[in-house]
């Protein structure tokens, strides 16, 4: 069974048994997607909680990690767009499976490296296989879940970057610290070598090679078979021109995306910095209050997916106009709040989560909506260069406006990103009300 085939059409299901089915491999998807990129996030985050331990250890400098850093952001974000351009035309249960073998590999034998140079090449062909996980996902969201009630399911799969990035933190950290930091990185791989194997096996391919209906006609959507039928029998190269690099819609999509991430990294990776600093308290209370990003970031995910489908009927872009508008409120409050308390400044970071984790959601899932329906991958991968180009852009760059301008100048770009967020996503709307 080749690895870049495509998968033949089965015989075609019993009628009375097609809702069976459905339901049956809709659920069973979901807890794989939810769980393998949920393992993906321990092999990407393990160096940021294994840190503390391994400079203590070993004498590196903070630029090594730095460097590290911005390496692995530019390698990530190129390679969710050929990833994505690869997994449209390829089995989705493969290429994430072998994606995450490979992550807990590589994070294996970081976690056995002790040179600079190691830990640089190791964790730059991490990057690269990292970015096998996104694409295969939004391939099965977009073939098994139709217009109308995506945006439920597509933020229900998209919270497992919270519910990891809560995790990550706790379970990572006390691994270091009990076993040692190489641990940290060990334990992590074998999970993910253990996982990827199962989804291998596990995942399915489009509901055609299972011999089902397309969702579309399945669930009568009409918004879902009008993508269905859009530029059928195009070759890929051709979809892949005109219905993503060029798309002007993609485009705006990918100004708002790296926008987005540049406020996403810079709180996250930020605030509890700002809050030692200008509000001197300790490390602990800092953690705690950005720990509330996550938090919000679950449920406003949630809220965004739900909401485009229940008020706007799958129109992702008016919930990201509202979301747009929420992000810079809050991201002011955080900034000009005169009240010095640990609460309310912990309900800025929830509140930041809350309307950043939305955008950062529906933007890839308008982006797979907008294009072609066998361009999915490629369609969010592309968008995602550009947010992994905001993380670069939130980390270096960002560390010197802060040396040069404090933290004024970290709140005047961030609050003039969220402003610009909006803007973008304004004509937009015109996208989604001819579809």
């Amino acid at each position: 069974m080749a690895f870049f085939s495509v998968t033949p059409v089965a015989s075609k299901v019993e009628a009375s048994k097609v809702d069976e089915t459905y339901q049956y491999w809709r659920v069973h998807l979901m807890l794989s997607m939810y769980l393998g990129y949920g393992i993906f996030y321990f092999t990407r985050k393990s160096l940021n909680f294994a840190m503390p331990a391994m400079l203590e250890d070993l004498g590196l400098a903070h630029s090594d990690f730095g460097l590290l850093g911005t390496l692995f952001y530019i390698t990530y974000g190129l390679s969710k767009f050929v990833s994505g351009i690869v997994s449209d035309q390829s089995k989705p249960s493969y290429f994430m499976g072998l994606g995450l073998i490979a992550t807990g590999i590589i994070n294996v034998l970081f976690g056995l490296s002790s040179s600079l140079m190691a830990f640089v090449m190791l964790w730059t062909l991490n990057a690269f296989f990292q970015g096998w996980g996104w694409p295969p996902c939004a391939k099965l969201l977009t073939s098994w879940y139709s217009r109308s009630e995506r945006g439920f399911w597509w933020s229900l799969w998209n919270t497992c970057q919270n519910v990891s990035g809560a995790l990550i933190p706790i379970s990572i950290g006390f691994i270091a610290v009990t076993y040692g930091w190489r641990y940290g990185f060990i334990v992590p791989g074998i999970g993910a070598m253990v996982v990827g194997l199962y989804l291998c096996f596990r995942i399915k391919d489009k509901p055609i090679t299972l011999g089902l209906p397309p969702v579309g006609e399945w669930r009568k959507d009409t918004l879902e078979q009008h993508q269905e039928a859009e530029g059928n029998g195009l070759h890929f190269s051709e979809i892949l021109k005109v219905y993503v690099l060029g798309n002007k819609y993609i485009w705006l999509l990918c100004g708002s995306y790296l926008l987005v991430y540049i406020v996403r990294i810079a709180i996250n990776d930020w605030g509890n910095l700002y809050l030692t600093e200008r509000h001197h308290y300790d490390l602990f209370s800092a953690n705690t209050a950005v720990a509330m990003f996550e938090v919000g970031g679950f449920l406003g995910s949630l809220f965004g997916g739900w909401g485009s489908d229940r008020f706007f009927r799958g129109n992702r872009a008016p919930m990201n106009l509202i979301f747009s508008l929420g992000i810079f409120i809050s991201v002011m409050a955080l900034w000009l709040t005169p009240i010095d308390n640990l609460v309310v400044l912990s309900s800025c970071f929830f509140c930041i989560g809350f309307f950043i984790f939305g955008p950062q959601m529906m933007i890839g899932m308008a982006a797979a909506e907008c294009s072609h329906k066998d361009a999915a991958g490629s369609a969010t991968g592309f968008v995602g260069i550009f947010g992994y180009i905001g993380a670069a852009l939130a980390s270096y760059p960002l560390s010197m406006i802060i040396e040069q301008f404090s933290w004024e100048g970290f709140f005047g770009v961030i609050s003039i990103s969220s402003a610009l967020i909006g803007l973008l996503i304004l004509p937009f709307l015109k996208a989604q009300q001819r579809n």
